[in-house]
């Protein structure tokens, strides 16, 4: 039997921290469980999580360097969230003007699925429930 019972969370290191908490909370409608800020690090620490459990903790840090590459960088290569209705989902982004690309067909599943960016270009999947 497996020991690992799933994610508890993803860690994001953002840019520009008011914006990046926007778009995970207003635009992609995260829930703030808690919000940090640690002045000895400059740093804020935001949990969130959706409805299902999954969180992110979102960090800001004084000049944190950049993301190497795009997107086959070797590391986390993009967060992947489930929706029930993709068309809507692409619609609601759209809404608040974040540009997505085409909805692809995931050959092994089936499954359709979008891909979209967040403040900082971080990749980020919607995938068809």
């Amino acid at each position: 039997m497996p020991f690992c019972r799933g994610i508890h969370h993803v860690a994001i290191i953002c840019s520009d921290y008011a914006q990046s908490k926007h778009f995970y909370t207003k635009v992609l409608g995260f829930e703030v469980l808690r919000e940090t800020y640690r002045a000895e690090r400059q740093s804020h620490k935001l949990d969130l999580r959706l409805e299902d459990g999954t969180q992110i903790e979102l960090f800001s840090f004084p000049s944190p360097g950049p993301r190497p590459s795009r997107p086959e960088a070797q590391g986390l290569r993009h967060l992947a969230l489930v929706v029930d209705d993709l068309e809507a989902a692409v619609q609601h982004l759209q809404s608040w003007g974040v540009p997505t690309e085409n909805v692809r067909l995931d050959e092994l599943t089936g499954k359709r699925f979008v891909f979209f960016q967040d403040p900082d270009q971080l990749p980020i999947e919607l995938y068809e429930r």
